[in-house]
């Protein structure tokens, strides 16, 4: 800009450094005038990043708080992010859904907004994959230190399990093969039936008449099924009304089927044992590297990798450890809700929004159903529900697979009265 000015007739001047630039020995305090301000620019911006770095370490969050979060300052001046009331609630929410792998992000994202959640679609995608909600602060590579994530001074708002959970379904490490369509009120049994005559997944449309459209489900690809929607809506009411009990009949299932889920996490015992045993191998493979560095056997470059991955496994493994040893709970009080929503069945899907209903029908249905035009078919229902059928029809006709512990249990009941009816004992 110097020698532009220069060339245009103009000689600068600084008021409280005076240059002759016509005498060529200036340029060289002129050049030590202009490095002075950047380089002490560039010093002050190197102290911050590694104020930053450092407070980082600490498990201070930097910077505006993230989505969920409010920037805040205690007595002392010293600022800090807490949980925002209703941003937090639906940010759980969040994770929990996308663990479930239901849905895909942007339905996740849609359903959160209307929730109350303000947020873009880019920050809500960036947000999932940030390790600060369940209590880590990400710390990224510099020089010779290698990324890693520290214990933050903030509240997480989900477990470390639940956020790794998610990470495996954004990878597609959890992908599961289901089939993703718009939400219509019309069609809540859209993705749950499939043709009797091709095997195809149907479909629905409407079809505009003379006053109004008519709903239909039906097959695609040549197939010619085709079925009134209000029709198929109706008899899926009916179908979960057979699996509809009475809450003095229901009682009676509760120590059975708290029987079989512990029986069935036992499970989880033997997998705890497995995730010690891989957490001490990391730990040990670890420890390998660690001598081969100090007996010069590899470089340490090699040893930074390894170390780099050895410690993202062990935060995995770790995370899930302690969500199998805490996630263990008692089954006996959420019978409760479980006995009102089984008694109350049919009414809750009638009077349900859309979601509700397609959760219900998945909930009861695991795999999908088959309609001829009259009745549905379906290969299996919720394990719980095949039960309590199974109890109810004969415990004498065990079925292949069932929990061998139902033959020890009585297969009577005492009869119908102002009581409700009680397991009979067997001498």
């Amino acid at each position: 800009m110097i020698g532009t000015l220069r060339r245009l007739g103009v000689e600068p001047q600084a008021v409280e450094q005076p240059l002759d630039l016509s005498i060529p020995e200036n340029k060289m305090m002129l050049a030590f005038y202009l490095a002075a301000p950047e380089v002490e620019n560039d010093r002050r911006a190197l102290n911050v990043f590694h104020g930053m770095r450092r407070a980082k370490k600490e498990g201070r969050w930097m910077g505006t708080a993230p989505v969920g979060y409010i920037n805040k300052s205690n007595e002392s001046g010293k600022k800090y992010i807490a949980p925002r009331e209703v941003q937090s609630d639906v940010m759980k929410w969040a994770f929990k859904e996308l663990a479930k792998n239901m849905f895909s992000t942007e339905q996740v994202w849609k359903m959160a907004k209307e929730k109350g959640l303000k947020c873009s679609k880019n920050n809500f995608w960036t947000a999932i994959r940030n390790p600060m909600y369940c209590g880590k602060i990400f710390i990224p590579k510099y020089k010779d230190e290698e990324s890693q994530l520290v214990m933050g001074q903030h509240e997480p708002l989900i477990s470390e399990a639940l956020f790794y959970d998610v990470q495996d379904v954004l990878d597609g490490r959890k992908k599961v093969m289901r089939a993703k369509m718009k939400e219509d009120v019309h069609f809540p049994l859209r993705g749950f039936v499939i043709c009797p005559d091709c095997g195809r997944m149907l479909t629905g449309s409407k079809s505009k008449g003379r006053s109004h459209y008519y709903y239909y489900y039906h097959c695609s690809g040549g197939c010619k099924f085709r079925h009134k929607a209000e029709d198929m809506n109706e008899k899926i009411i009916s179908e979960i009304g057979k699996y509809v009990y009475f809450i003095p009949r229901l009682n009676l299932f509760k120590e059975v089927i708290t029987s079989v889920y512990k029986s069935k996490t036992r499970d989880r015992i033997g997998n705890i044992q497995q995730l010690k045993i891989r957490l001490q191998d990391e730990n040990n493979k670890l420890s390998k590297a660690r001598e081969l560095l100090l007996c010069g056997d590899i470089e340490a470059d090699d040893y930074r990798m390894m170390k780099a991955d050895a410690d993202k496994k062990i935060n995995r493994l770790e995370a899930k450890l302690t969500s199998s040893i805490t996630d263990t709970q008692n089954v006996e009080p959420l019978w409760g809700k479980a006995i009102s929503n089984l008694s109350q069945l049919g009414y809750l899907y009638e009077t349900g929004t859309i979601t509700q209903k397609r959760k219900i029908i998945g909930s009861v249905f695991p795999e999908n159903l088959t309609f001829d035009g009259f009745e549905y078919r379906t290969t299996r229902v919720n394990e719980a529900i095949k039960y309590i059928t199974l109890i109810d029809k004969d415990l004498n006709r065990n079925k292949k697979g069932t929990n061998s512990s139902f033959l020890n249990l009585s297969h009577q009941v005492t009869p119908k009265g102002f009581e409700p009816p009680t397991l009979r004992a067997e001498i």
